[in-house]
């Protein structure tokens, strides 16, 4: 695995160096000399956060008024050093009051030394996570007198959290009401032709939780995924249930799932972590429900007039509604006057993006709603030149309704005290990059 870094500077916007840290022995103490000279004072930082300076590249990133900047000589793993900064980042945030700039920096130099140890070794990034580094780097940072963040609270039995297998969830935790809630996000992407074909379709999705749950519960989640049935007909030696089944592409999971037992029972078994979390993302490209079909019709009426008809559909359930749908029709530069009949909704140009704008804000299912409207177009002199227009964009959010149709089959909770809990399940759908061409 290529190293992520050899060296880590923090410089002010003047280029003062404000901390570093030499992980590796193959750059010099003086490479933060060539970026000031050859990046800084070109004033070509924000051409590319990548250049390549002798035999040394370096990565840099502006968080707030300082630079954090990485030197390697090797061929270095760009994504990971990167990703380091940002998490890098918001560990020192969660240890000075959610404040990361050159006073937070100057206030904090031993503690920022010791994160830096602890964090990286010889070039290759290490734990990084705030709850399991507090748990034996104690020393509270000078914060900030304008945070508003409250002081975390100090986190018990340090020792078994650090060498136990759960290091995102802290002993001891204790709710009046044990309740869970499970959102699934999903955001359609669409390319659709003017004749009403599919040209692309794609579902990104993933699962988010937030857990208020006392002591250490064990979670298992059934998914009405192809794969997880099957595996659990085999185990239980009888035929799987009829229903619609997905397959699920490009899994990942947060950390705290039990990959070993889902790569033997096909389940996410898994200990969460208290409050929010996101539990997995998950991409579909196969059997997609379209929740809106898109018809349009522009007719071109002389060289200074067009008439514009657009007719939504809602594929949906009736019993369902979108929310906050609006219709972005592309029209030409010289556009001079429209006027517009809609059968729900309101429709109004906008000339700072040339579009006809329409909105509808509650969009019932199984039904369909119409756009006309006649443009007037300003006459050029010029030759009438023939371009293909850009698509017709959707923006809209379903509640309650899945465009891949996952479902939640069971959520069950275990924990040794035996207390009953609360579990609520929401669907949302919303639009991606949703586009129809015109």
């Amino acid at each position: 695995m290529p190293v992520a870094a050899s060296a880590i500077y923090f410089l002010n916007l003047r280029g003062d160096v404000l901390i570093n840290r030499l992980y590796r022995d193959d750059v010099g103490g003086n490479m933060v000399d060539a970026f000031r000279m050859h990046i800084m004072q070109t004033k070509e930082l924000g051409t590319c956060p990548v250049r390549q300076i002798g035999g040394c590249s370096f990565l840099y990133m502006r968080i707030s008024n300082v630079y954090i900047v990485i030197v390697v000589s090797s061929n270095a793993n760009v994504a990971c050093a990167f990703k380091f900064v940002v998490e890098a980042v918001n560990l020192f945030k969660s240890y000075f009051g959610g404040q990361f700039d050159e006073d937070a920096i100057r206030n904090n130099f031993v503690l920022i030394y010791e994160l830096l140890d602890e964090i990286m070794d010889f070039g290759y990034p290490q734990n990084l996570s705030p709850e399991i580094l507090k748990l034996y780097i104690t020393q509270e940072g000078v914060r900030s007198p304008f945070s508003s963040k409250p002081a975390d609270k100090p986190v018990p039995n340090a020792t078994l959290q650090v060498t136990g297998a759960v290091g995102w969830r802290r002993e001891g935790l204790m709710y009046k009401k044990n309740e869970v809630f499970l959102d699934i996000v999903e955001s359609v992407n669409l390319l659709m032709s003017s004749k009403g074909s599919v040209l692309r379709c794609d579902v990104t999705g993933k699962i988010l939780m937030k857990c208020f749950l006392s002591g250490m519960p064990d979670l298992k989640l059934g998914l009405n995924d192809k794969i997880g049935l099957e595996k659990e007909s085999q185990l239980k030696a009888r035929p799987a249930k009829s229903g619609k089944t997905i397959e699920l592409d490009d899994v990942t999971f947060h950390q705290c799932v039990n990959l070993t037992r889902f790569n033997s029972e096909k389940t996410v078994s898994f200990v969460p972590p208290d409050g929010e979390f996101e539990l997995m993302k998950y991409r579909i490209t196969e059997g997609v429900n379209l929740p809106f079909r898109v018809l349009p019709t522009i007719k071109e009426l002389g060289r200074t007039r067009m008439e514009v008809n657009v007719k939504v559909k809602s594929v949906f359930g009736a019993k369902m509604f979108a929310l906050g749908v609006v219709i972005k029709i592309p029209v030409p530069k010289q556009t001079a006057k429209t006027s517009f009949q809609v059968t729900s909704g309101r429709a109004k140009y906008n000339p700072s993006i040339d579009s006809l704008v329409w909105k509808i804000r509650k969009f019932p299912g199984q039904t369909e709603s119409t756009l006309s409207a006649e443009v007037e177009l300003i006459s050029t002199m010029g030759e009438k030149k023939s371009s293909t227009r850009p698509p017709i964009q959707m923006e809209f959010q379903v509640p309650m309704f899945t465009a891949s149709g996952l479902r939640v089959r069971f959520l069950k909770v275990w924990e040794k005290s035996g207390y009953n809990t609360v579990e609520w399940v929401r669907y949302i759908t919303k639009a991606g990059s949703y586009e129809v061409r015109c």
